[in-house]
């Protein structure tokens, strides 16, 4: 709610600073222009993403995506080691990294929501460490195969869109690092308050 009114007020003053400065018609040009690049980039986007969705699905029919679950569970154990008794919750954490590796974060939202929902069971109604986990690691995910920004770049006319790999694997990597010792040091932090409360 809060961005609808940002950007409806950052539309309106803009508008209003156009038509006081007589630039009406070449705002109006660049609204329009903007509009097109937007579904050309959409398009463009769109297509990226049914490929590599599509090579998700692939992975998961063939048994791709319980191997790759497999490889990644003694990782996800170590994250979440409340969960690591319940297959399902494991699956679905796992299905979403696979997804986040291949910087596919529209296929990642289903088993993350599928996930957090059933952390939220195990953990009831606060949101304890393994939810606040799966938050930080979602949105700080590693990116194996950045194909998001790929294929942005490839829309914008880059010639080599995935030349960004080594800066993309550093940037997530750090990020995910500093997202998972944040948890875990205010996770500590906040039971040992709770602790001293009591």
């Amino acid at each position: 709610m809060t961005m609808s009114v940002i950007w409806t007020g950052m539309t309106v003053v803009s508008v209003v600073c156009a038509l006081l400065t007589g630039r009406g018609a070449q705002t109006a040009a660049a609204a329009l222009e903007g509009a097109k690049a937007a579904v050309e980039l959409c398009l463009s986007i769109g297509g990226m993403l049914c490929l590599w969705s599509g090579v998700l699905e692939v992975m998961k029919r063939c048994g791709l995506s319980q191997k790759l679950s497999r490889l990644l569970r003694p990782v996800l154990r170590r994250l979440y080691p409340g969960l690591s008794g319940d297959p399902e919750v494991m699956d679905s954490i796992a299905a979403n990294v696979s997804a986040n590796l291949l910087g596919l974060s529209n296929a990642a939202t289903p088993p993350g929501l599928k996930a957090a929902r059933a952390i939220c069971r195990h953990g009831g109604r606060r949101a304890g460490d393994a939810l606040c986990m799966l938050v930080v690691c979602n949105t700080a995910s590693i990116q194996l195969i950045p194909t998001t920004v790929a294929s942005v770049r490839a829309a914008a006319g880059s010639a080599a869109p995935f030349d960004i790999l080594p800066a993309v694997w550093l940037a997530s990597a750090i990020s995910v690092a500093v997202g998972i010792g944040a948890v875990k040091l205010l996770g500590r932090l906040w039971r040992d308050r709770d602790v001293e409360s009591a």
